[in-house]
């Protein structure tokens, strides 16, 4: 009889320990999906300057009740992004590797029990009660634990890195839509000063007082202008709708951008000082860095992963015949075969990948900068020259529209001189874009906050994601 009070105890203990183990444990709710139909009221975004990854946006008040500027565009892309959203997502992924890289292993019990068969008297029911615990894994925790930190601050860099040319993107969307509507804007006033003249051709021809030949300049240059301000209509559709997407807007919100686009270029001093400290700020160059370190974390698991896994334990058991035991188990990995040289071998020959990646990075952007800044000056000598040569066409298209009204001018001359000054006003504003892309694809290569002050401020690797 005295046995029985033994196995109500432990009957009672084990459902007590699960018990106490689920207690912990995590629940489960469904989360629904959204409806993917973006932003219709910008008036409803809340955009912290706070969480701007770049001086000149945390610096500025998003209001876009008087229209978007450029500032207020970037900050809003920064915010509302699809793509941002997704790799916030990641970077809470990466947050919750490195937490569970820094878990301990759970401990394993073991308990079985035998039952003798009915009719053999003197028996006793018989049971195993076994704990063991891996030591294995504790040995490689350090490494596990500074991998993972690594990349989650990879992930982080990443996400920076991101949001840079997130707000570059919505620089140059923003100078397209602006480019495409004042070249509607030119193309719309040139159709409208064209239809009286396109008027006359067409009656004259109609009446046979010209003839197919004469009337081709005057009907070639309606249907030139039309042609044009077509395309240039689907171009700026095109970047709203680009526009758009960028900012997590639905196709039906307001697209109200105000002021001038975005200009600043750093000069050649400025470029070889940012050059000095590029791999300390920009982002990219250092999530590669960071997954270096990763890496050789890893590499270091492995290295440790070599030797014998050892994993010890506790027991006590009682056969049929009621008698009990106390004892322990060793259990030893013999490293004969393996002996984790195929994963040592990936480790480093991964770890050598991004060393030659990283360097890699840094050569081209470097060389990449310096193309970059010959273009821009190249661009400016051009754009100067083609401003000068516009103002003296639009004078030119002035004098002869004057010219052409007194009937002191006919009117292909007229046209020629028109279509010349409408050329170079739509080739003035093509090379303004073209600067502009130039300039913001170097401030991103850059890294951001290229000037003095912003270099000797806070460094891309901010806790502002961690």
């Amino acid at each position: 009889m005295g046995r029985f009070p033994r196995r109500r105890r432990l009957a009672g203990w084990l459902p007590a320990a699960m018990l106490l183990a689920l207690s912990g444990c995590a629940s489960y709710a469904p989360e629904p999906l959204g409806n993917g139909h973006g932003t219709v009221n910008l008036n409803q975004l809340v955009v912290p300057a706070s969480s701007m990854p770049v001086r000149d946006l945390a610096a500025h008040r998003f209001d876009p009740a008087d229209g978007l500027d450029v500032t207020e565009t970037a900050m809003l892309a920064v915010v509302n992004n699809p793509q941002l959203k997704v790799m916030r997502d990641q970077l809470g992924v990466a947050r919750a590797q490195a937490f569970a890289a820094g878990l301990l292993p759970d401990p394993q019990l073991a308990w079985s029990r035998d039952l003798p068969s009915s009719g053999q008297s003197g028996l006793t029911s018989a049971y195993s009660l076994g704990l063991s615990y891996d030591i294995g894994n504790l040995l490689t925790r350090s490494a596990r634990v500074k991998a993972a930190d690594k990349s989650r601050e990879q992930v982080h860099l990443d996400l920076l890195w991101a949001e840079w040319q997130t707000v570059a993107q919505a620089r140059l969307l923003f100078d397209q839509v602006t480019s495409s509507r004042a070249q509607e804007a030119v193309l719309t006033r040139e159709v409208a000063a064209l239809k009286p003249l396109d008027r006359q051709v067409r009656v004259a021809l109609a009446s046979g007082n010209l003839s197919y030949d004469g009337a081709a300049v005057g009907l070639n240059a309606m249907a030139d202008a039309q042609r044009r301000l077509a395309e240039t209509t689907r171009q700026r559709q095109q970047a709203e709708s680009d526009l758009r997407s960028l900012l997590g807007l639905s196709s039906r919100a307001p697209l109200d951008l105000v002021g001038a686009p975005y200009g600043r270029e750093p000069d050649a001093a400025q470029l070889q000082q940012a050059l000095q400290s590029l791999p300390a700020r920009r982002p990219d160059l250092l999530a590669l860095r960071a997954g270096y370190a990763a890496q050789e974390q890893r590499l270091r698991e492995a290295v440790i992963a070599q030797f014998p896994a050892i994993n010890i334990g506790i027991n006590r058991a009682r056969d049929t015949s009621d008698v009990t035991t106390n004892g322990f188990s060793i259990g030893i990995t013999l490293p004969l075969f393996n002996r984790n040289r195929g994963n040592i071998a990936i480790e480093k020959a991964t770890r050598q990948q991004l060393h030659d990646d990283y360097d890699a990075r840094l050569l081209t952007t470097r060389n990449d900068m310096h193309q970059l800044q010959q273009g821009l000056t190249s661009l400016q000598a051009q754009t100067a020259m083609q401003e000068a040569h516009a103002r003296r066409l639009d004078a030119a298209r002035a004098a002869a529209r004057q010219a052409w009204q007194a009937n002191l001018m006919d009117w292909p001359t007229y046209l020629s001189i028109r279509g010349n000054a409408l050329t170079a006003d739509l080739d003035l504003l093509a090379l303004r874009q073209q600067r502009a892309t130039q300039a913001i694809a170097l401030e991103t290569l850059l890294g951001g906050d290229w000037t003095a002050q912003a270099m000797s401020a806070t460094s891309p690797s901010s806790n502002r994601h961690k």
